[in-house]
């Protein structure tokens, strides 16, 4: 075990992004087509987080054109170029499942100030 532990602490990435359950979220990710590749953004609502190490993911959520779409994004998968966060949210729960019922004003997270 100590063997897989020092493998997989290898590839953690030095410097994780600094987000929370709730927050806003513009993910920056490398998409490969063919031979070329470019960067994609992805903005959505982080409603959950788990795992640790090298098996860490986060899953954002957004509407788009009416349907909602949900990707799951590793932590330290070089494909994430980065993670801004866009706004605080301001929640009460660790899983934010009970916003994939809600549409419209109803699936809003409130704003943190800070």
């Amino acid at each position: 075990m100590d063997a897989l532990k020092k493998i997989a602490e290898a590839s953690v990435k030095a410097e994780k992004p600094q987000f929370e359950i709730g927050d806003t979220v513009r993910v920056s990710v490398n998409i490969r087509e063919g031979e070329r590749e470019r960067i994609q953004m992805f903005e959505g609502t982080v409603i959950a987080k788990r795992g640790s190490g090298v098996a860490e993911t986060f899953t954002v959520r957004r509407l788009s054109y009416g349907v909602g779409v949900e990707r799951v994004f590793p932590v330290n998968s070089p494909n994430v170029v980065d993670v801004k966060v866009v706004r605080n949210g301001k929640v009460r729960r660790s899983k934010l499942y009970y916003l994939r019922g809600r549409v419209g004003k109803a699936a809003k997270v409130k704003e943190q100030i800070k």
